[in-house]
């Protein structure tokens, strides 16, 4: 069990950092409405069999770490952490079903929901999960990624890379994916996306010049949908401000002014009840950066 801690300054409210307002718990009928509710996805079983490099099982609790010590800037800001979920017997799809299960509770009591990956594999189980909690609206995903995940499974196997293929089966997909590299996909998958109806902003189009057009789709996406699922992964930034990840992108974005932009104008939208990380891979980052990064994006909700 992770101990949540952190530097202490005091009790009063306006002294507070994260870990002073996490409770952890194992009853999800404690949920009140607008709490931030936690799960770690400790899984990459989905990153081995897509042949990525292992590792980021072990990244919730570091993530976790690295979000402690935040000050809370929101007077009504409250999380719950229900600890992480593990694959035992490299059995990948029982670990998302129960992952799905736990998020579709939480948002059963108007929770929102906050998973730290994990493999990208967490998107088809937090998909899921919304899924049985929403069965009649209209889910979008946007998803900042420097690749597609839109792959067939071998051998009937899901991967980290097959989330978005998953979905589609399941009947028509709503995603926005941003932060797309050329050199990353074949085009094949491009051909893929462009069927299922995937909408997508490639890497190079994000620049400041371009921000205008880039809200724009964005908010045509938000309003043709019902509830915003956001899904970050770690391998769509530059590799030196992201180093730790399963896949690193050597031209990736970057977290800069043009993409806070962005992503607080997503973030902002009432819709959004869902938001995971995934891909921090600790094995291979340099003084904990991917995983402060991935702290701090999920932060940045916390203080909306």
């Amino acid at each position: 069990m992770f101990d949540w801690t952190g530097r202490f300054d005091g009790e009063e409210e306006s002294y507070h950092r994260i870990f002073q307002r996490v409770k952890t718990e194992t009853d999800y009928e404690t949920i009140n409405p607008n709490d931030f509710v936690l799960h770690g996805f400790a899984v990459d079983e989905g990153v081995k069999r897509n042949k990525g490099r292992v590792g980021a099982e072990e990244a919730p609790n570091i993530i976790r770490k690295n979000i402690s010590n935040f000050p809370v800037v929101n007077s009504k800001f409250s999380l719950r952490d229900f600890r992480n979920i593990k694959c035992d017997n490299n059995d990948l799809e029982s670990a998302q079903n129960l992952l799905a299960d736990k998020v579709s509770k939480v948002l059963s009591k108007q929770g929102k929901s906050v998973v730290l990956g994990g493999g990208h594999e967490v998107t088809f189980a937090h998909y899921s999960g919304i899924k049985k909690a929403f069965p009649n609206q209209k889910i979008g995903i946007i998803n900042f990624d420097a690749h597609f995940d839109n792959r067939e499974p071998e051998n009937g196997l899901a991967s980290s890379g097959t989330g978005f293929w998953q979905i589609a089966q399941e009947g028509e997909i709503h995603s926005l994916h941003i932060g797309i590299q050329k050199n990353s996909n074949t085009q094949k998958l491009f051909e893929i996306a462009d069927n299922f109806g995937m909408k997508y902003i490639l890497a190079d189009e994000i620049y400041s010049e371009n921000i205008p057009n880039i809200i724009f789709t964005i908010n045509s996406f938000l309003e043709d949908v019902d509830v915003v699922y956001v899904t970050i992964c770690m391998d769509v930034f530059n590799a030196s401000i992201a180093p730790g990840v399963s896949a690193p992108a050597y031209n990736g974005i970057f977290a800069d002014r043009q993409f806070m932009q962005i992503y607080h104008h997503i973030l902002s939208s009432e819709k959004t009840k869902a938001l995971d990380v995934a891909e921090v891979n600790p094995n291979f980052d340099i003084q904990e950066r991917t995983a402060r990064l991935a702290a701090s994006l999920v932060n940045e909700w916390f203080m909306i």
